[in-house]
């Protein structure tokens, strides 16, 4: 009980805390980007209609957590975080580039050494992350951002299922996607926020330590 009451304490400094920082962005600024965002889910016949679904498999997908330690996720996990940066410094071209090495990671990656039960795992896991990363690359920043929100839960569960060498943080900012939130991965403790990049450079907290 203390435990909830002290995340739930927690989750509402980082909000407020969050909540300060964006009224520091002035009101000609936030039209500006407003009217930038709307312009950007107008390009082409890029089809957003199945993110919904995607989040809602995600939620619901189990996953048997191993705490040993794999190099063979490695690639994977440095595309990712390729992506992460890119997205930080608000870098459309950056992010498109990771994921692209996100998708060459995916097809490099030795199968064999996977158990029946790993394997069948990781391939629900891989056909959904590999539509993340696709998406990734031809799309505007904004919906960029979107695709790596739910990339992020599957880059976290390849790693529950396979493990990782490497340290790595889960960060949470609550105030993505109206106020639902947004997780990503991150070889560093410090906050750079790559939902809103510059705009809230700092809005986050860590929620825990892998390795």
């Amino acid at each position: 009980m203390k435990k909830s009451i002290y995340l739930l304490a927690v989750l509402a400094i980082t909000f407020t805390a969050c909540k300060n920082e964006t009224k520091s962005t002035s009101k000609a600024s936030h039209s500006k980007e407003t009217v930038k965002e709307e312009s950007s889910h107008n390009h082409g016949n890029h089809d957003h209609s199945d993110m919904k679904e995607e989040i809602m498999t995600n939620e619901k997908r189990e996953v048997t957590q191993t705490n040993q330690k794999n190099d063979a996720t490695t690639p994977m996990i440095d595309a990712y975080l390729k992506i992460k940066n890119a997205l930080v410094n608000d870098d459309k071209s950056g992010a498109a580039s990771g994921a692209t090495d996100l998708l060459k990671a995916f097809s490099d990656f030795d199968m064999t050494k996977l158990s029946e039960e790993q394997h069948r795992a990781y391939m629900e896991i891989l056909s959904n992350a590999k539509e993340q990363a696709e998406h990734i690359v031809k799309s505007p920043l904004d919906h960029q951002r979107e695709h790596f929100d739910v990339l992020t839960e599957d880059v976290n569960d390849i790693i529950s299922l396979l493990g990782t060498e490497k340290t790595l943080y889960l960060q949470f900012c609550p105030m993505y996607n109206n106020n639902k939130g947004g997780k990503w991965l991150s070889a560093k403790k410090e906050i750079k926020n790559p939902y809103f990049g510059a705009k809230m450079l700092k809005c986050g907290t860590v929620q825990k330590q892998i390795n």
